[in-house]
């Protein structure tokens, strides 16, 4: 797929989002994780997101998606959405134990003042037994944080501190 770049170059989409293959990149970073998801939508750069974040904590490859959390989700704008998307997937994590492996987001929408997220997410309880423990991640961050689109990919940027 060809598409314009910053320049009004006609240059391969890989070219501008490398790693869009992947759904999602680990950047480096000092002390945390440093992540970019991608999509061809908000929702979707949105759920990819989720899945790298849980991918942090486990191997996502174990985790069989028997149960569905609704998921509903207010912020101020994007950032603030991205913000509390992230945490409240962590909240159910430290709260129910579960971990999740299929993300979907249904709407994202502007609602008078605040931006709305609707979807649902899907797992199974951690088992140490199955599932490898990876990084305790104690919450997403304003740091670094970034949602861009270029043509038709969106991409998000955030860290997680560990």
């Amino acid at each position: 797929m060809l598409i314009l770049n910053k320049l009004n170059k006609i240059v391969p989409l890989s070219s501008i989002m490398s790693g869009y293959d992947k759904k999602y990149s680990y950047l480096p970073h000092t002390s945390d994780i440093y992540i970019v998801a991608y999509g061809l939508t908000l929702s979707e750069a949105f759920e990819n997101a989720a899945e790298a974040m849980f991918n942090v904590i486990t191997d996502i490859s174990e985790i069989r998606p028997t149960n569905v959390f609704n998921i509903h989700v207010r912020g101020i704008d994007e950032y603030s959405l991205l913000y509390n998307w992230l945490e409240e997937l962590l909240y159910l994590f430290d709260t129910t134990r579960f971990v999740f492996s299929k993300f979907k987001v249904y709407k994202i929408e502007k609602e008078n003042l605040d931006f709305i997220l609707n979807g649902e997410v899907y797992g199974e309880p951690f088992n140490p037994a199955i599932h490898k423990k990876g990084k305790e991640i104690k919450s997403p961050t304003y740091s670094l944080m970034e949602i861009s689109q270029l043509n038709s990919i969106y991409a998000v940027k955030f860290v997680l501190d560990i």
